[in-house]
């Protein structure tokens, strides 16, 4: 029931409908807009940020899987050969997620009338599919290796080859997460995380390198193995995340968050059905509020849009919330809801 509107980012923290009198003075001073505009140039700033900090992770780690696939050509290492290929893996994925932020950018259509934001959960799905390929690939390699040994060459440059790996992923994943927590992206917090992961396998390369260094002559496979075995891991996390946003799911401290921020507008007198979703890295909520049984339209509507104004204010990355008023229910009166009862699905 009420309008669609639009907070900006800076009062995103935290705030809620009827605070201390400061504070509402404050509210009062500070320029402060919830229109559609205002709503647009936020995502429009957020996907800008989201790009700047994939095709600028793209360049280093591309500079460095390229520094250690010449490393490899040269050494042999198979298990810097399973660093570079995961490392390049990573940089790749900047591309799905990239075309998932532009998309996200469009406008909604009469087709697709909530936008095109989950092109994210798309690319995840890609990012993990990604992720196992280049497991699969790093452990084929390393079997292959430890059924036919072969030398490893050059063993202090494959040693050098693994901190540029190391370091080159540590920055990355830095500012991914960075990033992708100030826009709200899960996907690019995930890729982040992702590439902090693959900076410990570009160390543990160092070991095989130290192996191979002692005359170990399986010390680079089975590092390989154990860089495989990495990749599965974080093959598992990201495809639970990825899983989760798929199906809608959100913390639940965010529903805690919402229900607790609508108690405490006032002639709210209940709380319904609450639903929240992702919708690439901005949420949408849907609830129900209890108004007095005899309030008129426009009071209704007023309640509701405060509702809305609330939620807004109280959960973070919130672009809009549907709010529907359900009058209070009178003794003996039959639930209004009835005529809908043979339409639910058990």
């Amino acid at each position: 029931m009420s309008d669609r509107h639009e907070h900006g980012q800076d009062h995103e923290r935290g705030h809620r409908h009827g605070p201390s009198r400061g504070h509402r003075l404050r509210h009062l001073l500070t320029p402060h807009s919830h229109e559609t505009a205002d709503k647009l140039d936020s995502a429009l700033e957020s996907s800008a940020r989201g790009l700047r900090a994939l095709w600028v992770s793209l360049a280093v780690l591309g500079a460095t899987a390229l520094a250690q696939a010449v490393v490899v050509a040269v050494s042999g290492s198979v298990a810097l050969l399973g660093d570079t290929v995961h490392n390049t893996a990573d940089a790749l994925t900047a591309v799905p997620l990239g075309v998932a932020f532009v998309l996200g950018r469009r406008a909604a259509t009469r087709r697709f009338t909530y936008g095109y934001g989950r092109a994210e959960d798309l690319a995840g799905i890609v990012i993990v599919l990604t992720i196992a390929a280049s497991a699969a690939f790093a452990g084929w390699t390393a079997v292959d290796r430890l059924l036919d040994p072969r030398p490893v060459n050059h063993v202090p440059v494959v040693a050098v080859a693994a901190l540029v790996g190391f370091a080159g992923n540590e920055w990355v994943a830095r500012y991914r997460i960075r990033v992708g927590r100030a826009i709200g992206s899960a996907a690019l917090v995930a890729d982040g995380l992702h590439a902090r992961t693959d900076g410990f396998t570009s160390l543990a390369v160092l070991l095989g390198a130290g192996g191979a260094a002692l005359g170990w002559q399986l010390a680079d496979p089975v590092v390989g193995l154990a860089i495989t075995a990495a990749i599965v891991l974080v093959l598992w996390n990201a495809a639970r995340e990825v899983f989760r946003r798929v199906m809608d799911a959100v913390d639940p401290a965010l529903v805690d968050r919402a229900e607790q921020a609508l108690r405490e507008v006032p002639d709210v007198r209940g709380v319904g059905e609450l639903r929240l979703r992702w919708i690439g890295h901005r949420l949408r909520a849907e609830v129900a509020v209890v108004v007095d049984g005899g309030a008129t339209v426009r009071e209704a509507h007023r309640v509701a849009v405060d509702a809305e104004h609330a939620l807004l204010h109280a959960v973070p990355r919130l672009a809009a919330a549907l709010v529907h008023a359900d009058p209070e229910p009178a003794p003996g009166e039959h639930d209004p809801h009835l005529p809908l009862a043979h339409h639910s699905v058990a």
